[in-house]
């Protein structure tokens, strides 16, 4: 008998070999390219940039297959990563089998594969992003004993020539559906990709972001704003499924001759686009953010860590001078540091969670027997700081690190108690600011580099390439400088459209 997990699951290749992705084993693809007429299989790995690259091969022999699955190849990882040496550079990507899928947008049969990078020792390459996290993750389970889990809300804009036809409304466009919302088919297909590729999706909708902009031609183009919102998974998958749903929504997107931005600002003034990450502390299958008197200790730990290191996180999660634009008051972005329950104006949120016995459902629905099964709790904590130029990995590796130190921290419960909002952040006047530029975001980093480099999770040289690239921005008071200044702004926003 199937179980219900997998007849439900939209992997093909699940569904064809019935049995769950993390089970995958090479004799598994062997199986499946074989029996399906697979022509080609690609690797897919994260380079120093954060995005997905690609390693394409035809198969030409059963023996040429095994090869590929057995041994991986080689790389040239100065190519890839700006802190290795051309002298020296050669690096092996190996499949993990268990995040294969069918390529959906390639003309010819294809099984794509996320691959870990090793060095010519065949050792694992500890500067690599998969590692990154994986190392980060294994420290806070040493430490702890807890897994933490996570994943991300990804907001984008698509651009496209104004549509008349119930035409859209600026600043108006959360859940919006069709006609009045546009573009909903792209978001609706990305989904149905990304949940085929290994995605768990927990749903996605219009955002608020509706701009209508005239360009230099003096034609009026809209901007609409989408999200797509995912289920809690331990850090090194959701990781990697943010990765893997950019790169779908920009080939759909692409599919249709739509240019899509998970920029931090298109347009000063209007809803930026945010990449929150929700988090949950896990021992056991049980939830530790909450208990029978609400949110436990362990989780004002968790949220004292982030606070206590958030200026620093903006290095991984704020990584263009775009960013700092959308960092403003008053824009449903954080400034303070600070954190509520059910607060937006807040870096560190407690969105709503299921904390009572009331049976909403049978109460809308009398005929339905009141059979809930025990579920874990979905309680989560939201961190609102970071955005789409987020190298996700570091970003992910840092959250780790910052829930470690929380928790690890003598005065975390203190510290929590002190930086808790429950009013509006931007009437405080006492609470410490995030970092105002990515100057002083690394400024912020250095500063803090001895918590990341702990346990060896962080490299001393990556920590050193970040704040230089960082710095390099040269965008102190950038805010300042360019304010007013319209066609400036405008080529800054361009610069960093494709961020991400």
């Amino acid at each position: 008998m199937i179980s219900h997990l997998i007849s439900l699951n939209p992997n093909k290749i699940v569904q064809y070999l019935k049995k769950p992705a993390d089970e995958f084993t090479r004799q598994d693809l062997v199986k499946f390219i074989t029996e399906n007429e697979i022509k080609m299989v690609n690797f897919r790995y994260v380079g120093g940039d954060g995005r997905l690259k690609k390693l394409n091969f035809i198969l030409h022999s059963m023996e040429h297959l095994q090869n590929i699955l057995s041994f991986g190849e080689r790389v040239d990882g100065s190519s890839l990563f700006t802190y290795i040496h051309a002298d020296n550079s050669d690096l092996y990507v190996v499949p993990r089998f268990k995040t294969a899928f069918v390529n959906p947008f390639s003309p010819i049969p294809a099984v794509d594969i996320l691959c870990s990078y090793y060095t010519s020792e065949g050792t694992p390459l500890l500067s690599s992003p998969e590692q990154l996290v994986h190392r980060a993750h294994t420290a806070l389970k040493a430490h702890s004993g807890y897994t933490l889990e996570a994943m991300g809300e990804l907001e984008y804009y698509l651009f496209s020539a104004t549509d008349t036809i119930y035409p859209i409304e600026e600043q108006r466009g959360y859940h919006e559906s069709h006609p009045f919302a546009k573009w909903t088919f792209i978001r609706e297909e990305a989904m149905q990709i990304i949940s085929e590729i290994g995605g768990r999706i927990k749903y996605g909708h219009a955002e608020v972001g509706n701009i209508l902009h005239e360009d230099e031609h003096g034609q009026t183009q809209q901007m609409v704003q989408h999200e797509i919102e995912f289920l809690p998974t331990p850090i090194e998958d959701a990781a990697d499924q943010l990765l893997l749903a950019k790169w779908a929504v920009r080939e759909v997107a692409y599919k249709h001759n739509l240019e899509v931005s998970f920029a931090p600002k298109i347009i000063v003034g209007q809803a930026g686009s945010g990449l929150h990450v929700h988090s949950r502390l896990v021992k056991n299958g049980e939830n530790l953010m909450v208990g029978e008197q609400g949110l436990t200790d362990t989780a004002k730990r968790l949220i004292a860590g982030y606070l206590d290191l958030a200026p620093a996180l903006c290095a991984f999660g704020n990584t263009v001078p775009t960013s700092y634009l959308r960092l403003v008051p008053h824009q449903e972005a954080p400034t303070s540091i600070c954190w509520g329950e059910r607060n937006r104006s807040v870096l560190v949120r407690v969105p709503l969670g299921w904390q009572h016995d009331t049976d909403m459902v049978h109460r809308e629905n009398p005929l339905e027997s009141d059979d809930r099964q025990p579920v874990m709790s979905n309680q989560t904590v939201e961190i609102r700081s970071p955005d789409g130029s987020a190298n996700i990995h570091q970003l992910f590796a840092g959250l780790a690190v910052a829930a470690c130190h929380g928790l690890l921290m003598e005065n975390a419960l203190q510290l929590a108690e002190q930086l808790h909002v429950p009013e509006d952040a931007a009437a405080r006047s006492d609470l410490q600011q995030l970092p105002a530029s990515c100057y002083e975001a690394a400024l912020a980093l250095d500063e803090k580099r001895a918590i990341f480099e702990q346990d060896g999770i962080f490299p001393a040289s990556m920590i050193d390439k970040l704040i230089a690239t960082l710095q390099s921005h040269q965008d102190q008071n950038l805010s300042e400088k360019i304010f007013g200044d319209t066609s400036r702004l405008q080529d800054l926003v361009q610069q960093f459209i494709y961020c991400g």
